[in-house]
């Protein structure tokens, strides 16, 4: 018997209902791309620094760094838009901190999962700020 298969897989009924789940809590770079393409019906925020940002990050994205999300920040934007999360990669914790505060402040939240090294590697492009 090997690690894999010494804990046995979860019953079909309890696979679905967490696999199902996770989608509630994450998107991933491909759909956010063609998102974006057709004219995205949420708010991708790259709550990384603005330094990094500029460096690089998602075309149409918005900077506001996880530190900084408080409901002044938001206010701009109606209750039940989604926002979308993303930072480094899945090397970063980022994301979830920034879609924790959203969370805590009542605003509907997913990650990105992937952030920025997964953007790369579906061979999307970044949009970079000149100084």
């Amino acid at each position: 018997m090997s690690a894999v298969t010494e804990i046995p897989a979860a019953p079909s009924d309890i696979a679905r209902e967490h696999f199902s789940a996770e989608f509630t809590f994450e998107t991933d770079c491909w759909d956010v791309h063609d998102a974006l393409e057709k004219g995205a019906d949420f708010v991708l925020l790259d709550v990384r620094s603005p330094a990094l940002f500029a460096k690089g990050h998602v075309p149409g994205a918005i900077n506001l760094p996880h530190g900084k999300l408080i409901r002044s920040k938001l206010a701009a934007w109606p209750e039940d838009t989604l926002f979308v999360t993303y930072c480094a990669g899945s090397h970063c914790n980022g994301a979830a901190r920034g879609a924790l505060r959203l969370a805590g402040l009542g605003r509907p939240v997913k990650i990105m999962a992937g952030g920025i090294t997964g953007w790369l590697d579906e061979g999307f492009e970044l949009a970079i700020i000149e100084v």
